[in-house]
C-alpha cells in the first residue's frame, strides 16, 4: 500500500513540476485550484 501510494505522489509531482516550469506559472496554477476549490464549495 505504501509503495503505490509512493509511486502515485512521485508521478504527481514530477506532472505537476512538468506543467509549471517558472514560478509564475506556479502560481497560476495554484490560484487556478484555489478557484476551483472556492467554486465547488459555493455549489
Amino acid at each position: 500500500m505504501k509503495r503505490k501510494l509512493f509511486a502515485f505522489a512521485m508521478i504527481a509531482c514530477t506532472l505537476l513540476l512538468a506543467g509549471c516550469n517558472t514560478v509564475h506559472g506556479m502560481g497560476q496554477d495554484i490560484q487556478a485550484a484555489g478557484q476551483a476549490i472556492e467554486r465547488a464549495s459555493t455549489k
